[in-house]
Order: C-alpha cells, then structure tokens, then sequence
C-alpha cells in the first residue's frame, strides 16, 4: 500500500490539502443528490471529522488541536466558524482536546473546514476507526520535572500517521496521548498508545503502553516497552498499529474491537512477542527517524517581556484563590501557566475572539486546551497575572479551582449525541450549582473530581473521576426515568491511574445532586485522618454505599407531584429512551 501524493500546504501542525476540502464539498452534493450509499458516504464524512448528529440532518465538526496546541488566529477562526455556522453560537472543548461544533448544516460544513484551514486547523480523521487526536500535557516544554520536551514528537507523531494507509480503516478508533513527565498528565494508562518521556544513557526515548481504555470494559494500559529511543517510537507504533489493522477476529463485533480486547485476550506477554516478530519484516528497514516531521517552535521567542508595565494590584482574596488554583510557574523563571476554567467546556464566538486578544496580549500568542475541558496560556509574566486576572473575569472566565471538586466534566450528551442515553451537561450544571452550594474548603474534598457522561463509552471520562456518572434509563410504575450509574473512588493521580467501582443503584437524574451531596457527606463523617476519597472507597468497599443510596432505588407513581423524576435536567417533556446508532464504530 502507498499514500497518496499531494502537495500539502502545512500550516501549523496537520498538513491542510485544499484538494480534500474541494472533493468532500463535492461529494456532499452528490450525496444528496441520491447518488452514494448513505452508509459508504458517512465513512467517507467520518474521516473529514463531520458527524452525524441525533438530530435529523444536523452535523456535529471536530476540529483536532494536536497535544492541545492553538494559536491566537485558529482561536479567532473558531469563533469566526461558532457565528457563522454553530446555530448556538459556540464550540465545545472535549477531553480529547478537540473542539467541537454541534447543529451545523452539512452544506455548511466544506466552507467551514475551509475557514478552519486557512489558520492550519484540520479535521481530518477526528472521527472515524483511524488514529484521533494526539493529545498532551499543557504543561509541555515549560515543565521542571520533563527529561525533555513531548512537544515536537507528539506533533510528529500526528503528521506521520494522519493519512497513512493503515489507519484509515482501522477495526476501531486508536487514541493516543503524549505526557510530558512522570506525573503522567495526560493519563497515558486510559489510552490505545501512550508515551511517558525517559533519558537512558543520555539518549532520549519513551516508555510506550498499550492496549487502554474506558467504555464497557475498562482497562489500564500495560507497558509494552519500558524504552523505546525516539528514533524508534514510530516504527514501534506502526507495527502495533499492523496488527491491530490485521485483526479480523476484532471485526467480527465493532463493540468489541479496540485494541485493548486484543491484549486483554492473548496477554501483554504474547502480544509483544507479536509486535517483536512484526518489527522483523521487511516494511521496517527504511529510516523511521522523526525529525523530518518534527513540529519545532521557539515560543519564548514571542513570549511578553518581563519588564512590561502591568496593574499589579494583586491583594485580593479572590485573586489570591485563583493564583493558587489555577497558576503554575514555569521552569522559566518569571513565567506562568493560568488554566483558564471553561464550565462544562462551552465556549462562545464572542469569548473565542476575547481569549485570541488576551492569548496575543499575555501568552504569546497561544493556548493549549487539556482534557479536563479547560485552556491554558502558557508564558504569562509574573507581573501580568493579576491583570490577566481581571481581563478573563470581565469576559466570564475568571473562575478559581480549576481541576478541584467545582471544575466539573461532561460530554454533551443528549444535547446532540446519537449514543446519548441522558442530558449528561443537563446534570453538570445541577451539579455545578450543587457544589457552589457546599462548604468545599475541606482540602481533601477540594482535590475530588466529578465527571459524567451520557452514555457508558466514557466520553466524559467518569471511570477515572472520584465521583463519576454515566447515564441510564430505569422503567418505573409511570414509565422511563432518566437516571444514573455511579462510579467512586476513581484516579488519573501520578502514579496511581484507577477506575472507580461501580455502584449497583441507578439513581433517577433528577436526584443525582442529592445522591452526590449524600456521598460526599458520608466521606466527610467517616474518613481517617488525612484520607482520600479513593483511599476511603477502598477501605469501605461497595456494600455501604449501595446502603447509603438504596432509598433512591424506588421512583413514585407519575402525577403533577412526582411529574420532575419523569423529566431529564433541561428539558421540558416526559423522558423517553431514544438511542440511535452511532457513527463510532461505522
């Protein structure tokens, strides 16, 4: 197999071949003149990142941001592409490090891929069984614990394998991320391939997984080599990704064809000798040396000054709580990194222009999203913070505790999801509004996580959250009730990735904040001293909170009083289950 010749134009990242937006306007207009197969032509649209929605002839765009890098122009693109195509005027930032665009318009969509890829913004093969979005650690390249900088080789990784004849028709979607150092940020065990930086003998290299994920069988990733060097790490990952290509036992059943069904089958042990004898064959004498396709910038070239004239005034409480929730330092003395909070990802137009001026004016220039839905400026003078402070208050995003109890995940669910079981944003703002509500300056309580999906693929990531919910429906003397299973005792912590246990209770949607409020109680009275959550949910085990919560087993007869169990959060008629097909495993 050979890839296809073109002359890309390489902007940023992922080369942008102007033929492919060209060819996909065409086709659309040839689909809907009745001339594809529904079926072959959302292969074909899955693999230029447009996705079909729950909602009739309504398309969901994502738009890939690989290891989480963006800069001032694509953010002002994207709020250029949310007003003029996004019928809600706003773009969601997934835990992929993606950013989505919901309700578009299919005869919309080749003229907004073309807007996204003026500024090198690609979405090519965000959806699809190909390899997804490279995600990273923000802190990459400005981190005191790294052996080196992830940053180039993520992005080479992206641009070798995007395109490349075996990851277009994968069995299923393969998912990677890059951490930048020991503390693994980008939760590496959760992913198909992952890579944790090493320096061996002076020579860098990665210690490589594979074979994780969420979804109905959860898994944490083995350690398929403890070092590979960086002139290696591609062809290691082509040979995986081979035999992953070759598995047809997997295609038998798309639910149950990741890779990680795979090595959960033969072994980590069996599954390495498979990789070894493949990194034999001929296909593997060529130079598979990364620096051709390195993405190589200096940003403390654009970086502000440190003696710029700022507003310094820095005393007050509030901003002493976000300085110490969502500020880093920088190994470059007198720099920063401020995570700014995106609620539940949500992004408007106008706010996308408002951080492309504040990302040129504090950070260079640039941001990096992070899977906890959030977006980082990186190089932020020590002097500018307060200022900057001020400025994101002013356009809604001042908000302290990013990654605390109040920074709250979801996946959007029901709101435009076809696999969505559950108005899963719905429960995030409940619950954010719960949580604004509690006492949460107990620092044990303060570090928990809360996550939610609405569906059980994981999309919200609540196998890893300490308290995570996935959604679920319970019938009930009046009919279906929205509701949810509950995960506790999750982690993504260094050095201790774990998934939660589930909890045998469904609890109807519209009491979940109740049942949350319940839960943390419990933790608070009961703990040992200096013990968390995760901690606590071990030593008890699942039996005492399937007591705590069995008063929410039962759901009333339906009538005017009760009418609010048999109503999902944010919509205004009685529930009803409407799963569709999804496109993920088409």
């Amino acid at each position: 197999m050979t890839q296809t010749k073109w002359t890309p134009r390489i902007q940023r990242v992922i080369p942008i071949i102007p033929e492919e937006l060209d060819e996909f306007e065409l086709q659309v207009k040839r689909f809907r003149a009745g001339e594809w197969d529904p079926t072959k032509f959302t292969v074909f649209r899955l693999k230029q990142g447009v996705y079909g929605q729950r909602q009739p002839d309504a398309q969901m765009v994502r738009v890939k941001a690989p290891f989480g890098g963006l800069t001032a122009d694509q953010l002002d693109a994207f709020g250029d592409f949310a007003a003029r195509y996004a019928p809600l005027h706003k773009g969601h930032v997934t835990t992929r490090e993606n950013v989505q665009y919901h309700h578009v318009k299919l005869e919309n969509a080749a003229a907004g891929l073309r807007l996204l890829g003026d500024v090198g913004l690609s979405t090519r093969e965000a959806c699809g069984n190909t390899v997804r979005n490279v995600t990273g650690c923000p802190m990459a390249g400005v981190c005191s614990r790294e052996p080196f900088d992830v940053t180039p080789y993520a992005a080479a990784y992206a641009r070798f394998f995007v395109r490349h004849p075996f990851t277009q028709t994968l069995p299923r979607k393969f998912k990677t991320a890059f951490s930048g150092c020991d503390k693994d940020c980008a939760i590496t065990p959760i992913h198909d391939m992952g890579f944790l930086p090493k320096v061996v003998d002076g020579k860098r290299g990665f210690k490589m997984v594979t074979g994780g994920g969420t979804s109905i069988m959860p898994r944490i990733a083995p350690t398929l080599y403890e070092f590979v060097p960086v002139e290696e790490y591609l062809r290691v990952t082509e040979a995986v990704i081979r035999i992953f290509h070759r598995s047809d036992e997997l295609r038998k059943n798309r639910m149950k064809a990741r890779i990680k069904f795979l090595i959960d089958r033969i072994g980590m042990d069996e599954f390495r000798k498979l990789v070894d004898e493949e990194l034999k064959q001929e296909w593997t004498q060529k130079s598979f040396d990364p620096a051709p396709l390195l993405f190589l910038e200096d940003e403390s070239a654009d970086a502000p000054l440190l003696s710029g004239t700022y507003h310094t005034n820095g005393h007050t409480t509030d901003f002493q709580r976000w300085r110490a929730t969502n500020v880093a330092p920088q190994r470059q003395a007198g720099y920063n990194v401020a995570t700014i909070k995106l609620p539940l990802g949500d992004v408007s137009d106008k706010q996308f222009h408002q951080l492309a001026d504040l990302s040129r004016k504090y950070a260079g220039g640039r941001a990096r999203i992070t899977h906890q839905q959030n977006m980082a400026f990186r190089w932020v003078p020590e002097k500018a913070l307060y200022e900057l402070w001020e400025q994101l208050k002013a356009i809604g995003l001042g908000e302290s505790g990013a990654n605390e109890i109040t920074d709250v995940v979801s996946c959007p669910g029901t709101d435009s999801c076809k696999l969505g079981i559950t108005s899963s944003m719905g429960l995030g703002r409940a619950i954010s509004e719960t949580i604004a509500a509690m006492d949460t300056s107990d620092p044990l309580v303060k570090q928990m996580h809360v996550k939610m999906s609405g569906c059980p693929n994981g999309c919200g990531q609540h196998h890893i959250a300490d308290i995570g919910f996935h959604g679920a429906a319970v019938k009930a003397p009046g009919g279906q009730v929205p509701a949810y299973e509950l995960f506790l005792g999750g982690s993504y912590d260094t050095g201790d990735p774990r998934f939660g246990v589930r909890i045998k209770t469904r609890i109807p949607s519209k009491r979940a904040p109740e049942a949350f409020r319940k839960v943390v109680r419990f933790y608070t009275d009961n703990r040992l001293e200096g013990e968390k959550f995760k901690d606590f949910v071990v030593r008890k085990g699942v039996e005492p909170f399937e007591e705590l919560l069995a008063e929410f087993k039962d759901v009333p007869e339906l009538n005017r009083q009760t009418i609010q169990n048999y109503i999902d959060w944010d919509k205004t008629v009685i529930y009803k289950l409407e799963r569709g097909e999804g496109e993920c495993a088409v």
